[in-house]
């Protein structure tokens, strides 16, 4: 299996088993990240980070202060999809890093939603 990405109309395909992403809030400017695996036909996310707090950005239950990071592990069951918002309202795309491949910057400018999600490559069809 691996990681689909529906952005701009085009179908990108990665082959990669966990990815991070993270964004800057578009109100507060503090950077979340999270990392996530990629296992059967779901995503599951394993830990996520918030350089800090503020409105709708609150560390998660058990967050721990790790150089200057609020760590924890979300209690969120395995997802079937993630759909990010490409509003342009952001200071920053969203940035998707596959394991060991090079970073995508997605949604720089407002378009219409990304949809992530798991895949077999072999039933894609450009």
């Amino acid at each position: 299996m691996s990681l689909c990405i529906v952005s701009a109309g085009k179908t990108l395909v990665l082959a990669s088993t966990f990815f991070s992403l993270s964004w800057t809030h578009s109100v507060e400017k503090i950077e979340w990240q999270e990392d996530w695996h990629v296992e059967n036909h779901s995503l599951r996310l394993i830990n996520a980070r918030v350089k800090g707090s503020g409105a709708g950005m609150e560390p998660g239950e058990n967050a721990q202060l790790k150089n200057g990071w609020w760590e924890w592990q979300p209690q969120l069951p395995a997802q079937t999809e993630l759909i990010l918002a490409a509003s342009g309202t952001t200071p920053s795309a969203w940035k998707l890093c596959p394991q060991q491949q090079a970073c995508l910057d997605l949604a720089q400018h407002p378009s219409e939603p990304i949809k992530l999600w798991v895949c077999d490559p072999s039933l894609i069809t450009q």
